[in-house]
């Protein structure tokens, strides 16, 4: 018996037949990354239904060597949980351990286990009167585990923060099967290290997220959804301010997006309308929300805010969602932007950050120098103008073969792209994380202290290299006991 073929023997014993599977309809899916660009193999697929099953299972690959790739919901944008094509790595799903443990609605804390799907997570604190503060598109699909170890960001992050805010407190099985357990919270805990930060954004290099303790709020009593028509993404950002002062606290949520890719939207999804008649370069989407003690002045405040903007010359057009069906259908049109660009053909998504002060000017100027210096390219830059990141796509030239494209005529365009990037003082990576995508680049164009630190850190929680190799330290596995 090969020595696979020996592990793939003692996992099948540990985990079951509902934990291990070799077959290839149920296998292939999850080879593939959600934009079809990385394709790699496996042994199998494991699936272990707790944390003391998971734990054994990675002492057990530890022991012969086998690397393991932790996926969430594979809905990444980085190829970050997508095996290499070696076939030698263990694909890891933690989608069976999908518990909620517990919910204390006085403390406004939540227990979820790393494969509860976000959309479950928001339905289970609804039912309490509660919410937590963080959406994206593909909720979907996206897990609490991915989230963690991805720090995901979304829509609300101009109020609340990325991931890391929402997180008090962490379960993990490290590389060596031990298990870290910082699940508790304490207001107060200066024992060292704050050792669940390290796992928080690690894409699954340093631990293997299990279960987390979330941060919930009180359920907003309601909303205000806008959308304006703006001629620029200056006017954009002139706009946020306005809101910012005349809203305060009340401003959840302001995205950008461009006349491009709104139209790409209306052409995609069946159904769907403009929200408003004429044409306009730039829209933009607002969410205002209150609590019980203020409900009642909310619709005052978002007529308020439109009239002042129009009065200050600030938009071209708006209006405001006039019940919660409007409002989801807003919502929907900027959250289809992804699939319906994915529709038009190849494209290069770069998921950057500049100081939020400069986002216009930098979206302005590294448009039209990508579009100059390769013809027949589109810019589209959308999202989150309010805290300084927008993804910045890079659509091809009509023609383009979806993966040969972005493998040979894209390297460079990416290259250019985070390039301007580091010049403007901004990250590529402002909250899809580094996967293999960016490997390179931040090898590149990263700090040398931050990426030393990096590297001594990952040698020293995993030293044999086994979790998620060629995801986001650059370090090749060969090196780790070097």
């Amino acid at each position: 018996m090969s020595d696979a073929d020996q592990f793939l023997a003692e996992a099948a014993e540990l985990l079951g037949p509902s934990g291990l599977t070799r077959d290839p309809d149920l296998v292939s899916p999850w080879l593939t990354d959600w934009r079809g660009v990385y394709t790699g193999a496996a042994l199998a697929l494991a699936s272990p239904a707790s944390t003391e099953q998971l734990a054994a299972l990675v002492r057990l690959c530890a022991s012969h060597g086998v690397p393991i790739v932790p996926q969430g919901g594979n809905s990444g944008m980085v190829g970050g949980a997508t095996p290499d094509d070696s076939g030698h790595s263990l694909l890891l799903s933690l989608r069976r351990m999908n518990r909620i443990r517990s919910l204390d609605a006085e403390a406004r804390q939540i227990i979820c286990e790393a494969g509860v799907i976000l959309q479950d997570l928001h339905e289970a604190a609804a039912r309490e009167g509660l919410r937590f503060p963080l959406t994206l598109g593909g909720k979907g699909s996206a897990t609490v585990g991915g989230l963690v170890s991805t720090n995901a960001g979304g829509t609300q992050v101009l109020r609340h923060g990325c991931m890391r805010a929402q997180v008090l407190g962490l379960e993990a099985v490290m590389a060596d099967g031990s298990r870290f357990d910082g699940l508790t919270v304490l207001k107060k805990d200066n024992r060292g290290f704050d050792l669940k930060q390290l796992l928080i954004g690690s894409e699954g290099t340093l631990g293997i997220v299990t279960a987390a303790t979330l941060a919930l709020l009180p359920a907003f009593a309601g909303r205000a959804v806008l959308w304006a028509g703006v001629p620029t993404i200056q006017a954009a950002r002139a706009l946020l301010l306005h809101c910012e002062r005349q809203a305060g606290d009340a401003l959840e949520g302001f995205e950008v997006v461009p006349a491009h890719s709104l139209a790409a939207v209306l052409d995609h999804l069946p159904g769907s309308r403009s929200p408003l008649g004429g044409q306009h370069q730039w829209h933009a989407l607002i969410e205002l929300v209150a609590d019980a003690s203020s409900v009642d002045a909310l619709p005052e405040l978002a007529q308020s805010l439109l009239e002042s903007a129009f009065s200050a010359g600030l938009v071209e057009d708006a209006t405001i969602a006039a019940n919660e069906g409007q409002a989801e259908a807003f919502w929907l049109l900027r959250d289809s932007i992804a699939s319906a660009e994915r529709a038009l053909g190849p494209a290069l998504q770069h998921d950057i950050s500049v100081p939020v002060d400069k986002m216009p000017d930098f979206v302005s100027h590294a448009s039209a120098e990508v579009e100059g210096r390769f013809p027949g390219t589109r810019a589209i830059a959308f999202g989150h103008l309010g805290d300084g990141n927008v993804h910045f796509h890079v659509l091809a030239p009509p023609g383009a073969v979806h993966g040969e494209w972005q493998r040979n005529e894209g390297r460079p365009i990416t290259s250019f792209v985070y390039d301007l990037v580091t010049q403007w003082g901004g990250s590529i990576s402002a909250e899809h994380g580094i996967g293999q995508a960016k490997l390179d680049q931040l090898e590149r164009l990263g700090d040398p202290a931050s990426l030393a630190m990096m590297i001594a850190v990952k040698r020293a929680l995993d030293p044999g290299g086994l979790l998620n190799p060629g995801k986001l330290v650059p370090l090749a596995p060969r090196e780790m006991t070097a």
